[in-house]
């Protein structure tokens, strides 16, 4: 009879925003542990609360499945003598597998050895398994504690390991396992015994520990909309908060509390981020999208006393705003223009200057990228622009912002109204910072955007300067993040912009020129193009064939990557790609020189040159309108050609002349091919 294996980890207080990633991991360790193991499954699914994460696998047989496996030795003419007994070889062979001789068989002409694995039981095998499932766990930040080598998120506090209704023993950290669980920290008394894995999610619900994160988010969710709708408001629901929330607690109890209506005079971010970020409250607007008096919060524990918890939120919440009250006052008292000068007392980067040095590389930068996209700003625009770029870091010496650091660029954009600059400077300097994370407003305004683009372009190219691209999963400055940013901001505006051309201004501005690392940064970015061309579902060969031809106008780059999508969904892609592929294996290295007509001389090779000169005029035309579908397939029409070319004309003529000028030819066409796409970079060419 089939049996479910629960694991569970009791630790002291982990940190919320470890935990989501931990459940991945658990998962998938669990499920690898037991695919080596040769132990068939039904799922695994794995939970985490503040004080324990758990793996459960469901529906594991007895006995472990039994299996052969082949291992293949050396050949056969030395692992045999010349009486057909086994060599010393051979033997040697059999030792090292921890095999008998006899498993020893002959199989095209090597030595193999068969060796029986498996058979037993699994509740044997299962101890090993789950320390390798714990110690295969990787987090952010692990601590060691008492006098142990051994490293963790938090101490461990209890382990709980059951194969059906059996303990499995278990030791890690000087912790033995056994068949109790701990339900919550305050509602439950002491170590609670757990039956059997099937029982282990409603034990600990009836204890106080809903352990399932998928049912605390969905009940977190209803209780926060249902407080709002009884207020007459509507929940401002951010996901990273309610994902964060989800981990915090162990029993979710919803609540609200009140915001004193003077806190509403200020700007509504400076009041919505200090309870979002520093509170984890969730805000209530109305149907309007304005505050509400209103905050929600979410309790570790049951209804009791909700009025004086809300109360004590109130009171830190009402000193928190207090702050943010003082800190505006004051901050109202100087022009956002003032401010400027105290940038340059702010380092930017060592040996590059300050922020203020910084700024104005993003006046010049961004100045330069509007007409690297042939944007045409009128005078005023370019006078916005400039001024937007001035004054876009100038809100990081404000109080507010030094205080509350997220409200960078959204005080500054309040600020600035009060100061009377022109809203689209206002907008530019809230919406430069956009996107801050993955799924981001992008900016709107052609100031926040091109001062987007300069700031994070700056910031990048600076990095490199220093040695410091991300390497692995490490990236402390979040480059990869800015660099996406850059891709969605210029796709999104459509703009026919040289990446390299703004790399370059980038480098010439913070003069590190003499570094090489221009190459570098467009790799880079054509990198991140290629894996957000994955993340949308092209094939990667398809991506390679578009990057391959042309990866530095990144919002062309994504157009031709959907004509190719569609181009390769239709019946012209297999000839292309077999032609054009040959065309550019034999087209490596062409001789110098120009191409003359005067010497062709065999029919195939002066029809495949008026074909080409034909559809060459006519594809240039469709791609440059953008319609690169229609570019791909007058491109293709030229495979019947190409074949008839390669099967009546000798491209390696003994005629010296003759060789060049048609390796010329082909060297023209492989150009004119990868125009859209490198077709050479399609699987099965």
């Amino acid at each position: 009879m089939n049996k479910d294996l629960l694991l569970e980890i009791g630790t002291e207080e982990m940190p919320a925003k470890f935990l989501p990633e931990t459940v991945v991991q658990l998962e998938k360790a669990a499920a690898d542990a037991l695919n080596r193991l040769l132990i068939p499954f039904e799922k695994v699914k794995a939970y985490a609360t503040p004080r324990r994460m758990a793996v459960i696998a469901y529906s594991l047989p007895p006995e472990q499945a039994r299996s052969f496996l082949e291992h293949k030795g050396p050949p056969l003419k030395i692992a045999c003598n010349d009486d057909g007994s086994w060599s010393k070889a051979a033997l040697g062979f059999a030792r090292g597998q921890a095999a008998s001789p006899d498993a020893l068989f002959a199989k095209g002409g090597y030595l193999y050895v068969r060796k029986d694995c498996g058979g037993g039981p699994v509740e044997n095998l299962l101890p090993e398994a789950l320390l390798s499932i714990i110690n295969s766990l990787a987090f952010p930040k692990s601590m060691r504690w008492s006098d142990l080598d051994f490293r963790f998120v938090r101490p461990i506090h209890w382990l709980l390991a059951l194969f059906g209704g059996k303990e499995l023993p278990l030791e890690i950290a000087r912790v033995k396992s056994g068949a109790a669980s701990r339900g919550h920290r305050f509602l439950s008394a002491g170590p609670i015994k757990i039956d059997s894995p099937a029982r282990y999610l409603e034990t600990l619900k009836e204890n106080f520990v809903l352990a399932d994160q998928d049912e605390r988010r969905a009940l977190i969710r209803g209780q926060i909309e249902q407080i709002a709708d009884r207020l007459g408001g509507k929940a401002a629901i951010d996901p990273e908060l309610l994902e964060e929330v989800v981990y915090l607690v162990e029993y979710p109890t919803a609540l609200f509390g009140r915001i004193d209506k003077e806190f509403l005079a200020l700007p509504q971010e400076a009041v919505i981020t200090p309870m979002r970020e520093h509170q984890r409250y969730f805000p209530l607007l109305d149907a309007g999208g304005k505050l509400l008096p209103y905050f929600i919060t979410v309790r570790n524990g049951d209804g009791n006393n909700l009025d004086g918890i809300a109360a004590g939120n109130e009171r830190v919440l009402r000193a928190r705003l207090s702050d943010a009250a003082f800190f505006f006052g004051e901050d109202k008292k100087h022009t956002l223009a003032s401010r400027t000068e105290k940038l340059k007392t702010v380092v930017f980067r060592e040996g590059l200057g300050s922020i203020y040095d910084k700024a104005r590389r993003i006046v010049e930068l961004s100045a330069f990228v509007a007409d690297a996209a042939a944007l045409r700003l009128n005078g005023g625009e370019q006078e916005m622009l400039a001024r937007t770029a001035l004054l876009c870091k100038a809100d990081l010496t404000c109080g507010m912002v030094c205080e509350f650091t997220e409200l960078q660029g959204i005080m500054g954009r309040e600020y600035a109204l009060l100061d009377g600059e022109p809203a689209p400077v206002a907008d530019g300097i809230c919406e430069h910072y956009l996107p801050r994370f993955a799924g981001d407003a992008l900016p709107r305004s052609f100031t926040g955007r091109l001062t987007g683009i300069a700031d994070k372009l700056d910031n990048i190219t600076a990095a490199f300067s220093f040695g410091q691209a991300p390497t692995g999963s490490q990236d402390p400055y979040a480059l990869r993040r800015q660099a996406i940013g850059i891709i969605n901001i210029i796709r999104d505006a459509g703009w026919n912009l040289s990446l390299s051309a703004a790399v370059r201004e980038s480098m010439r501005l913070l003069d590190v020129s003499a570094t090489g690392i221009a190459a570098p940064i467009t790799d880079f970015f054509s990198l991140r193009a290629r894996n957000m061309l994955a993340e949308e579902g092209l094939r990667h060969d398809l991506a390679d064939a578009v990057l391959s031809a042309d990866a530095d106008n990144i919002a062309q780059v994504f157009k031709r990557a959907a004509a190719l999508r569609e181009f390769a969904a239709g019946s012209l892609m297999p000839d292309a790609v077999r032609a054009f592929t040959r065309v550019a294996n034999i087209a490596k290295q062409p001789p110098m020189g120009d191409f003359d007509e005067k010497l062709l001389v065999e029919p195939a090779e002066k029809e495949l040159f008026s074909v080409f000169s034909i559809l060459q005029e006519q594809a240039r035309a469709a791609a440059a309108n953008g319609k690169y579908v229609l570019a791909l397939e007058l491109a293709a029409r030229l495979a019947p050609a190409v074949d008839k070319f390669f099967a009546e004309v000798m491209v390696m003529s003994p005629d010296e002349k003759l060789k060049g000028n048609r390796l010329r030819l082909l060297a023209a066409i492989k150009k004119f091919a990868a125009g859209v796409a490198d077709f050479s970079r399609i699987a099965g060419a």
